[in-house]
Formats: structure tokens, sequence, C-alpha cells
């Protein structure tokens, strides 16, 4: 049994979960106040922001992937899906209200883990064609041609 106190935050958590969502616990009691209206703002704003970002790619799909070199189209579209999901990291997952130190701790790994899927995907392609383009490998399908 808990030594709280039926009111503190600390006994909700252990009891009766349900009070959590049912209002007791509602961050904010007027949709009206200052506080109310400064979320929805943000939260329109990065609204825009992810449309113009995302009208960019579109327009970039339709108009443009014909005209530039695939690397550069696929390496603008890698950088803006970044960038999307870096926002919606920061504002919609919280991220961004994070210690500088813990948002370290979950964006190196991150960082590392994409190097890593890069790193053997290169290495990867790069076996393949030593595979495919070795001597004894091209005998052996000469050989089986015939």
């Amino acid at each position: 049994m808990s030594s709280h106190s039926n009111d503190s935050v600390q006994a909700l958590y252990e009891g009766d979960q349900s009070k959590l969502y049912s209002g007791v616990m509602a961050h904010h009691s007027d949709v009206n106040s200052t506080e109310s209206k400064s979320q929805v703002k943000k939260i329109w704003k990065i609204f825009w922001i992810l449309l113009l970002i995302t009208l960019v790619e579109v327009a970039m799909g339709m108009f443009m992937s014909h005209s530039l070199p695939r690397g550069l189209v696929n390496f603008f579209f890698l950088v803006l899906t970044v960038i999307k999901a870096g926002f919606i990291v920061a504002n919609f997952m919280h991220l961004g209200d994070e210690l500088k130190n813990f948002m370290v701790t979950v964006l190196v790994p991150l960082v590392l883990f994409v190097w890593f899927i890069i790193a053997f995907l290169a290495d990867g392609g790069f076996w393949l064609h030593m595979n495919n383009s070795s001597e004894s490998r091209v005998q052996i399908t000469q050989q089986a041609e015939k």
C-alpha cells in the first residue's frame, strides 16, 4: 500500500490511473487561455512548415526529377525527409523539449545506425561487383554457356 496521500500525483500513478485521463490531471482547464492558444499556434506553424516541405517534395518529383541527375534528386529527397522527421520528432514526440544531453544520447546512435546501414550496403555492393567480375567467375560462366 502506498504511503502517499490520495491527492498527490504519485498516488495517481501508483493507484487508479483512470483519474489521470478523466480530466483530474488536465493541463489546460480553459481552452481560451494564452497557454492553450500559444500551443495551437505552434502546432499550426509546424503544420505549415511540414506542408511546405511536402509541396516542395511533390513539385520536385513531378517536374524536376526528369531534368536533374538521379543522385541529386535522391539527395534532395533524403534531406527534406530528414528535416520533416526532425520537426516531427522535436515537436510531436517532445524531443525538442528535452535536455541537450538526452537529445545527443538519442540522436548520435541514430546517426551511427544510418551510417552503419549505408556502409554495409556500399560494402555489399562492392563485394557483389567483385564477385561478378572476378576472372574465375567469368571463366565459370563462359564454360557453362558452352
